[in-house]
């Protein structure tokens, strides 16, 4: 009976250590221009993750966005943005056109990544690593809709989300981008 209950503890804690020993940098996703971009190039930064729509009422954050990408980057903060058209069809333009409405409109810098899906069975991995507990290790934390904000460590770990509403200047976001 010991030899099965140390088998199924060591099994337990197994499957929790790989649930948290994946992390940020081990995905490479698609930038908006097509190219591959490993995310393991960002160690060493705090990165704001945020899904992007351009036809939707909380749109105007990209402003927010760059001028928070602005005020941080030297101080190794970066944002990703990530266009997806799950929310009542909000970002329906190709990739190349996301890209010039978002240069065009709000003269966005930070780094665009090709369109993805962010919930539904066609999930783009990365997200799944960012919404489900049993992949980030820390907690659930399903897209409620456009602009949602993932924030990840400089080691590459999940520390938090911050609801599409809140603005990209939120406490939350701010303080954690300065505490060092």
């Amino acid at each position: 009976m010991k030899v099965i209950l140390s088998f199924f503890l060591a099994l337990v804690m197994s499957v929790a250590v790989s649930a948290q020993g994946k992390s940020f940098y081990d995905f490479t996703v698609t930038t908006i221009d097509g190219k591959p971009y490993k995310l393991s190039q960002l160690k060493g930064h705090k990165v704001l993750v945020v899904n992007v729509a351009s036809k939707c009422g909380l749109t105007p954050q990209y402003a927010e966005l760059q001028e928070l990408y602005d005020q941080y980057k030297d101080s190794g903060f970066i944002i990703i943005g990530f266009p997806a058209n799950n929310f009542m069809g909000q970002e329906p333009g190709s990739n190349e056109e996301i890209a010039k409405f978002c240069t065009l409109n709000y003269d966005v810098t930070f780094p665009m990544m090709a369109k993805i899906s962010v919930k539904g069975e066609d999930m783009a991995p990365l997200y799944q690593w960012l919404t489900e507990k049993k992949q980030n290790g820390k907690q659930d934390a399903p897209v409620q809709w456009n602009f949602q904000k993932f924030m990840i460590d400089e080691n590459g770990q999940w520390i938090g989300m911050v609801p599409p509403k809140e603005s990209p200047f939120s406490e939350t976001i701010v303080r954690w981008i300065e505490k060092k």
